[in-house]
């Protein structure tokens, strides 16, 4: 089931990367930066990295090249954990 959740979240990011850069270029609405940040919190750091590198989207900002890998390490370091013992907590209380 997690693996499921991973796939999904890290393709939508890696989508969500491409359709804002397409916007971007269009010069239309985009989607916000804290909710682009808010994806590698959730485990999708690899997803945004690699739409950063394909899509050549936000490369440029220190907020991206440097926060999404540190989002990435607090995500496994602090939220993982936590959610991973609350899940096995939950199996074994059924």
């Amino acid at each position: 089931m997690e693996l499921f959740y991973y796939l999904f979240i890290n393709i939508f990011a890696f989508i969500t990367m491409g359709w804002d850069k397409r916007r971007s270029i269009r010069k239309d609405w985009r989607v916000p930066e804290k909710h682009l940040l808010l994806l590698p919190l959730m485990g999708a750091a690899p997803g945004i990295l690699l739409g950063m590198y394909i899509w050549k989207h936000k490369t440029k900002k220190p907020l991206f090249y440097i926060g999404v890998p540190i989002l990435y390490l607090l995500h496994r370091l602090l939220i993982m954990p936590t959610l991973s013992d609350a899940l096995f907590y939950l199996r074994s209380w059924w």
